[in-house]
């Protein structure tokens, strides 16, 4: 099997298991290069996972035997970058979400389809074995007629336990941006596109106090909005509820529920891969768990990046594809402008259901 080669750009927080799973999981991948702003980063993180070459972006971009730039640095920088590479005739997967803005989105699909080349952005989190298995329930049918759902993702906030957490709650911070793409995703994926949103947000408390290390006991100016409301329509029917938040302690609300004409689907939480998923039908007296049909239930990070690498063969269309993000990305500030006009948003944008994973698929192979 041929290897394509990643070159991976931005060497934080989120970028190991990425070099784990994409140099060592996953048949057709293989890292050819790193950079990062911080040298001394890409040379750690080079030698930890074995990466060839250690170069600047600018190099990485420029190097012929580079097919797909895997762009992990942090929001502000993803549409230069991803804008760069494509102009540099590369494929591109991004870490979410696509762009900060509506219009950097819309330029990056534009570009990605007239120059023939592939746009993918996380979460790929989708294509993991508990939310395939979901897919596959509900497409046969095993839940009836999907009528609605819901959605919940609280905590609070990063600034606890993260090194750096500021940008949590700057431009393309908040709870909306930074974990709604899972919950998103997840949902298009399950339920097809959306058409409108209705949202409420706030921004409960103007400044945070770091508490962890190294950074402990500096204070940051809140910028976004902390908690978000809303409901969703989709075009295929479902009405759904979703809160995100970062000024809630703790909660016993469910990750994702949805309701059919034949029973209820709890989904497991949209941020792993794997399980549990739980079933109650329709007269039932309790919830079952249902057992996952497919591979990739552990920390399978970079399989969307794989899946590009075989579509770049097979000619099929990407799952975790620019289109996809970039309707997640105006469903996100879709929740927003319909607080601050106090109306509802219709969308514009619109993608199709990813392809499903076929089931019993060996660990580490995308069809």
């Amino acid at each position: 099997m041929k290897k394509v080669k990643v070159g991976i750009v931005g060497c934080g927080n989120i970028s190991g298991i990425y070099m784990q799973n994409l140099s060592t999981m996953f048949a057709n991948t293989e890292v050819f290069a790193c950079a990062d702003t911080v040298r001394e980063r890409a040379e750690a993180a080079a030698e930890k996972y074995g990466i060839p070459h250690v170069w600047t972006t600018e190099e990485l971009l420029a190097s012929p035997e580079i097919e797909i730039v895997v762009n992990l640095t942090t929001p502000i920088g993803h549409y230069e970058i991803c804008k760069s590479a494509l102009l540099h005739d590369k494929h591109v997967y991004v870490e979410k979400p696509l762009s900060l803005s509506l219009e950097h989105g819309e330029e990056l699909t534009r570009l990605a389809r007239e120059k023939g080349l592939m746009l993918g952005c996380a979460p790929d989190t989708f294509l993991g074995a508990g939310l395939q298995t979901c897919r596959k329930l509900i497409d046969d049918g095993f839940i009836g007629d999907p009528v609605a759902a819901t959605a919940f993702m609280l905590n609070h906030g990063h600034e606890g336990w993260h090194p750096d957490p500021e940008f949590y709650y700057q431009e393309g911070g908040g709870p909306m941006f930074d974990m709604g793409p899972y919950y998103l995703t997840a949902l298009v994926s399950l339920l097809g596109p959306v058409k409108t949103v209705c949202g409420m947000a706030k921004k409960s408390f103007p400044q945070r106090t770091i508490t962890s290390a190294p950074k402990f006991g500096q204070t940051i100016d809140v910028e976004v909005p902390t908690h978000v409301a809303g409901t969703l329509e989709f075009i295929s029917g479902p009405v759904a509820t979703m809160i995100t938040s970062f000024d809630v302690w703790d909660s016993t609300l469910p990750r994702i529920e949805i309701y059919g004409s034949r029973g209820t689907l709890i989904v497991p939480d949209p941020n792993t891969f794997g399980g549990p998923i739980l079933f109650k039908p329709a007269g039932g007296e309790s919830f079952a768990e249902i057992p996952v049909l497919h591979s990739h239930a552990m920390n399978s990070r970079g399989i969307g990046v794989a899946d590009m690498a075989a579509c770049i063969t097979s000619g099929n269309i990407h799952r975790a594809n620019g289109e996809l993000a970039n309707h997640v990305l105006e469903i996100m500030h879709a929740f927003h402008t319909s607080s601050e006009s106090k109306r509802y948003a219709e969308l514009v944008t619109s993608c199709e259901r990813p392809r499903p994973l076929a089931p019993g698929l060996i660990q580490g192979i995308v069809d």
